[in-house]
């Protein structure tokens, strides 16, 4: 069936309103999740103080629009938020971001709910953003159908509509990656001023998401060199004559592109200028230089970190003090690892298998039948050797196909440092794959489907895949899919952010309500306050509590992450205490709030 450009619009509009509303119906009733409390104070504290001593870890663009969302939406129901800035966490405190952020959410006479309303809704624009960029890109690559499929496999994906919704930087930052390649592409095929500046322009936006983005770097060093290299391949030439013009076409070629590659950095750089320094422009000299300093004292490579101290009391380098410091903040964290609970099992380094098991489980089936028949098609379809050596066959197919090459490129770069992270705390640090694998796999699928026979079949793996996000709802970020059962069972396999980041307090609040329940004893992993919603019902309660200081009749509730956590075995190295809820083992919980919140009547 055959469909024109007007249909299509509407279509992919209707798609990304669809989106919209499943995510947006859902954000006043998810809590605070743990990123969030660090995240939504400091954007508000850099657009109403500009002073960036809170969470200088990411970079502050993303946290802006939530700052921004939040100044505006107060002025617009004239709504007076009370800014704690006597409060220890912002006088004396070295990045006290998660005290800082209580105070200001909880115990400083705002509103929080309304707070946390206005700072989601800039990243609900975001991701309707990033999937007119799926559309837009597929469609170019493609056509029509391809677009309407990308769009469809990114719009009901559970994870895009999980942490789209969240003042985090995982949805942004992939979605800086996406559009950022997309420019550097158009401008290595059509390199001209106005792609140039447009590609330093995204890049350097893509900077000011999040630092993992430097990626990027090394990424387009490698695509400049692979285009130069295949450009500069000679055709209809003499054999004699191919070597000495290959060689001096790709020194040329190189040339070209890496002074094209300096300027677009330099555009990049330059638009960090004035962002860092709007966001140090009340932040004292005195005060920079000496966290700078603290932060940055057990940072092992001193060649790195030397210099970034030096420039912080600088008055015209000091944004880039700040700048680099979050990078450094970066290595260091990924370097250190993070306790996760993973197949049993509690260690504070990396698996190697955490990132593609989580993929396999957290990803609808219904794509890994459509990858699958996508391979297939690939396997059937290629440029014919016509008597070429294996060399300039291989180039003159990435000539071809050179943006499909350029996505592989990406997806083989991503994993690869995915694997070798030393952080595992959830599925959302792989998200940049997503959206190239709905193109690529999109791409053949259209290409496949020849009769009605595999139209149908692709229909119902369509009406499959959209299932997963509609029978998750609201419970989004908990999306399992059936190879273990489904999100209930989820829990027995990851946790964190996979599962459980405190979105469901408010649930919990309201369980306690309907039972009449007058006291609950909670042991929560999030960013919300247990005080602010369950107020004079809650009681404390740690994992290495002894059972019987619980009463009799006595109300628990475990979030997951806590629960697996004092479950898990621990590896040779984890030298801290585990095992502490395995007396829970014997009891069965009276409900598992939103499949994060165990609930027991003990």
């Amino acid at each position: 069936m055959k469909i024109n450009k007007k249909i299509t619009n509407i279509l992919a509009v209707g798609l990304l309103l669809l989106m919209f509303c499943l995510a947006f119906s859902t954000i006043q009733d998810d809590s605070l999740t743990m990123d969030e409390l660090a995240h939504t104070p400091a954007g508000y504290s850099y657009i109403t103080q500009k002073d960036m001593r809170l969470n200088p870890e990411h970079p502050p663009l993303l946290k802006d629009a939530a700052g921004l969302s939040v100044w505006l939406g107060s002025k617009i129901t004239n709504t007076k938020i009370n800014f704690p800035i006597e409060h220890k966490s912002w006088q004396k405190d070295l990045n006290g971001q998660w005290d800082f952020g209580r105070e200001f959410l909880y115990k400083s006479g705002n509103d929080a709910d309304k707070i946390i309303f206005w700072s989601r809704l800039p990243m609900l624009l975001i991701m309707l953003l990033f999937g007119f960029y799926v559309f837009k890109w597929a469609r170019e690559l493609y056509g029509d159908k391809a677009g309407l499929l990308a769009l469809f496999l990114y719009s009901l994906s559970p994870t895009f509509l999980a942490h789209g919704r969240l003042v985090t930087t995982d949805v942004g930052a992939a979605a800086a990656f996406f559009i950022t390649a997309y420019y550097l592409i158009k401008w290595l095929k059509k390199s001209n001023k106005k792609n140039l500046i447009i590609a330093g322009l995204v890049l350097g936006l893509a900077l000011l998401t999040k630092f993992s983005l430097v990626l990027l770097i090394p990424y387009f060093m490698f695509l400049v060199i692979v285009w130069a290299f295949i450009k500069a391949v000679p055709e209809n030439i003499q054999p004699l004559q191919r070597l000495y013009v290959f060689r001096h076409g790709l020194i040329k070629r190189l040339a070209k592109n890496f002074i094209g590659l300096l300027l677009i950095g330099i555009i990049a750089m330059a638009l960090v200028w004035p962002l860092y320094q709007f966001h140090v422009w009340n932040y004292p000299v005195e005060r920079q230089l000496n966290d700078t300093q603290t932060i940055l004292q057990t940072f092992g490579k001193r060649w790195l970190a030397d210099p970034v101290i030096w420039i912080a009391d600088k008055p015209i380098l000091r944004p880039y003090s700040q700048f680099f410091l979050g990078l450094l903040m970066v290595i260091q964290r990924a370097a250190g690892g993070n306790t996760t609970y993973f197949l049993g099992e509690i260690s504070k380094n990396a698996w190697s298998n955490y990132f593609p098991f989580v993929f396999l489980i957290k990803v609808p089936l219904a794509l890994f039948a459509l990858i699958l028949i996508a391979l297939i098609n690939i396997g059937g379809r290629s440029l014919r050797n016509k008597g070429y050596s294996k060399l300039k066959y291989c180039l003159l197919f990435i000539k071809k196909h050179f943006t499909e090459f350029a996505l592989l490129s990406f997806l083989a770069l991503y994993w690869i440092v995915s694997i070798r992270s030393n952080l595992n705390i959830g599925i959302r640090h792989i998200l940049p794959t997503f959206p190239v694998l709905y193109i690529l796999i999109s791409g053949q699928i259209i290409k496949w489907l020849k009769t009605p026979l595999k139209s149908a079949f692709i229909f119902i793996l369509l009406i499959w895949y959209a299932s997963g996000a509609i029978m998750v709802y609201p419970n989004f970020l908990t999306y399992f899919n059936e190879s273990i059962h489904g999100p209930s069972q989820g829990y027995k396999y990851v946790t964190d952010s996979n599962l459980d980041w405190g979105q469901d307090l408010k649930r919990l609040a309201q369980f306690s309500k309907e039972n009449n329940i007058q006291t609950i004893y909670v042991d929560y992993f999030g960013g919300d306050s247990l005080e602010y919603r369950l107020k004079e019902k809650f009681r404390p309660w740690w994992g290495d509590r002894n059972p019987s200081e619980l009463p009799t009749n006595s109300w628990l509730a475990v979030s997951a992450t806590m629960l697996q956590g004092g479950r898990g075995v621990p590896d040779s190295e984890y030298n801290e205490k585990t095992g502490y809820y395995n007396w829970l083992n014997q009891y069965e919980p009276v409900k598992v709030i939103g499949n994060s919140i165990f609930v027991y009547h003990l």
